[in-house]
């Protein structure tokens, strides 16, 4: 059999590698800076872009897109040539897939500290670096897909399938979760409203979870396990029952982040069922990865790069058991808006794909740069001081959420809230908050001796840019092994025809997006109209835009629950038809403050007037010195963008807001005459205040929260 000679290029994973070790820094730099910043809230000093609800999206991102991102590349430019025994298909469009991808990063950084942001979480993006991330991504597509063209392997190896579903589902995700109408160059309006708008979020955004955090790292430890244990996987068929089961159910799971919402009950129960069902999959992964290392367990003992692997996986089995847990409506009635859900996410991120990466790039930096590891001892080290990081990082969240929740719900033997300051909630988590802080310490410290560990690995070697091999040509068909009386089943040549094998990815996850979505949208009591509910002024929808600006979402819920403790403490429980002008959407992921759907109604014992809301966004602390928000001083001078007004009324005619025909070009008068009576009430209360200033914008908004359906009443 004549054997053909190629070479492959291990720039691009070299460069790749490198970006993830640099941008793990930076988000977990910003991850431990809002950690402080939630125990000391003057921390940012009065500075917008220091804030925390500025820089939270950018820790998120960061983590997500920067550092599991190009993760994510450097195994997919490393394996897949090796396992397609062929270079990557185009140099060229490996530099601009690079390049494009810092630059988009890049361009997130700068952008989501100075407020522009969609709000959408792991979505905020503006929409031109939303545009941008679609032609990196197709461009990352032709390079992988045109590399499996010419590619010398007849079959595909698992870690394949998780790459191609990979590239597939966050296409499809993306594109469908970001179709937006801008208003300028740096602002835009998402095409869905209210809870329709939450569904494909939730859709997307557990998805994001699944097949940018998931599936990809399946992809990365089907091959990077087997090789630093130099052992083969241990269950073929595992590994299959594992891609196409996890793929089908995965999809259907989103709205299990909206249960007890105003989303139609027919939705939570299909993403309960489905969330359940996904735990046999996650599971079979996560043994066919443990399996893999049997009769390896002395090593695991020396070897960190094993070590890593296995505290990986496990974590990856600890939060995909919690996962399904999380999605039953009893568990979720407790753990939903509390610390408990940021400490299962954390298992993930910190556990699953941080460790995942690190055992990879140790395993990787030594063989790149043809020499040891610079210190096995420092590696070893990392491990443990990364692993309790971890442990004293979640466990306490866990412990917070808990006591949330509880109190939360407690009433008095005569009926009534037992807490009904929502205040007295966050001080009693305050411990937690500071043992968070410590264990995210301690994970940075590890990131620093492996930042440490991998510049000095690469410093005393020599990188290998080229490495030759070789191989037979492309077999057209399949042949029976004579020899090993092999015979190639009908799962093997499925993966011998790569586009057969994508198609049905695409269906596999088509399938529970269409079922769930499309009633959504063309069944109308699924979203009852509300006579009373009417369009934002033109003032309030300004206020609104500036509330998620500043990102007063990731710290307030709008959403109340049907029960009887949440209906007590913010009033009557929130409704589908309440919030079809709300573009985005504002039901929130977690309450280290108060809900505020309700916030301007009169009649409820929370209500708070003009001068309260001002006092308390310029400083918190003189309303109560235990307030953890951090101050606004900046709305009070900035002034509200009044040239924006008339695109936006129109961006929300166009989308079905019924504004008067030619409204957009007296709106700005209305505005004003709003404007006016805020802040001459204000003044009236020895507030000086100028009627163009942000603070007048968002407490018209703030005012206007929960009113219609009061009217309605």
């Amino acid at each position: 059999m004549k054997l053909e000679k190629f070479t492959y290029d291990n720039q691009l994973s070299k460069l790749f590698m490198f970006a993830t070790v640099f941008w793990g820094t930076i988000g977990m730099l910003v991850g431990l800076t809002i950690a402080f910043e939630l125990i000391f809230p003057g921390l940012n000093g009065g500075i917008s872009w220091l804030t925390f609800s500025r820089i939270r999206p950018i820790h998120t991102n960061a983590v997500i897109f920067a550092f599991v991102g190009n993760g994510i590349f450097t195994a997919v430019y490393y394996s897949s040539p090796r396992l397609l025994k062929t270079p990557m298909f185009s140099k060229v469009l490996g530099k601009i897939h690079f390049w494009g991808w810092q630059l988009i990063i890049l361009a997130g950084a700068i952008t989501l500290p100075l407020g522009l942001t969609q709000s959408k979480e792991y979505a905020e993006l503006i929409w031109p670096i939303d545009i941008a991330v679609v032609v990196i991504w197709v461009i990352f597509g032709i390079n992988f897909f045109g590399t499996l063209a010419k590619r010398r392997m007849k079959h595909i190896y698992v870690a394949l399938w998780f790459f191609i579903a990979t590239w597939i589902t966050v296409a499809v995700l993306y594109i469908v979760n970001n179709l937006q109408l801008p208003t300028s160059l740096l602002h835009s309006y998402p095409i869905y409203a209210g809870v329709q708008d939450a569904l494909v979020q939730w859709w997307y955004g557990h998805n994001a979870v699944a097949f940018f955090l998931t599936t990809p790292y399946l992809g990365l430890m089907y091959y990077f396990v087997p090789k630093a244990a130099n052992r083969p996987i241990y269950s073929y068929r595992l590994s299959i029952i594992h891609f196409w089961s996890l793929i089908f159910i995965y999809i259907w799971a989103g709205p299990h982040h909206l249960l007890y919402s105003a989303l139609p009950d027919w939705v939570q129960a299909l993403s309960v069922a489905f969330s359940i069902m996904l735990l046999a999959p996650s599971w079979g992964g996560m043994l066919n990865g443990l399996l893999t290392l049997r009769g390896a367990w002395d090593r695991v003992r020396k070897d960190p790069v094993l070590k890593m692997f296995v505290v990986g996986v496990t974590a990856y089995g600890m939060a995909t058991f919690e996962g399904p847990m999380l999605a039953l409506k009893s568990v979720n009635s407790m753990s939903h808006f509390t610390d408990w859900t940021i400490g299962h996410v954390h298992v993930g991120t910190l556990g699953w794909n941080g460790m995942m990466t690190f055992g990879m790039i140790y395993w990787l930096v030594p063989r790149l740069f043809q020499t040891k590891l610079f210190s096995t001892k420092l590696a070893n080290i990392h491990f443990w001081i990364s692993t309790l990081g971890l442990l004293f990082f979640v466990i306490p969240l866990y412990f917070a959420g808990f006591t949330q929740s509880l109190m939360w719900k407690q009433f008095t033997a005569t009926g009534q809230l037992a807490y009904p300051n929502f205040l007295e909630t966050v001080t009693q988590i305050m411990p937690m908050y500071y043992l968070r802080a410590f264990g995210g310490s301690l994970y940075f410290i590890g990131m620093i001796m492996f930042v440490v560990n991998v510049w000095k690995t690469a410093a005393i070697g020599s990188f290998k840019r080229y490495e030759n091999d070789e191989a037979p040509a492309l077999e057209k068909t399949f042949k029976d092994d004579p020899v090993t009386g092999l015979k190639w089943g009908w799962h093997h040549r499925l993966e011998g025809k790569v586009v057969k094998f994508s198609v049905f990815a695409l269906i596999a996850i088509l399938i529970g997006s269409l079922f769930e979505m499309i009633p959504m949208f063309l069944i109308k009591s699924n979203v009852p109209t509300i006579a009373a509910v009417k369009p934002y002024t033109p003032l309030e929808l300004q206020g609104r835009d500036i509330y998620v600006s500043n990102g007063c979402y990731t710290c307030h819920s709008q959403m109340i629950r049907p029960f009887r403790s949440e209906t007590e403490r913010y009033g009557e429980y929130t409704k589908a038809g309440e919030t079809v002008y709300d573009f985005p959407f504002q039901y929130g992921s977690k309450r280290t403050g108060p809900d505020l759907a309700r916030e301007g109604v009169k009649t409820l014992p929370n209500y708070k007037p003009d001068a309260w809301h001002y006092n308390h966004m310029m400083d918190p602390q003189k309303i109560n010195a235990q307030s953890i928000m951090p101050p606004y001083p900046w709305m009070a001078t900035k002034k509200i963008d009044l040239s924006s007004t008339p695109s936006k009324i129109r961006a929300m005619m166009t989308l079905g807001v019924p504004y008067p025909e030619g409204y957009d070009k007296i709106a700005n008068k209305d505005l004003k005459v709003q404007a006016h009576k805020i802040a001459e009430n204000l003044r009236s209360s020895g507030i000086k205040v100028n009627d163009d200033a942000e603070i007048i914008a968002l407490i018209a908004y703030l005012q206007r929260l929960g009113t219609d359906i009061y009217k309605h009443k």
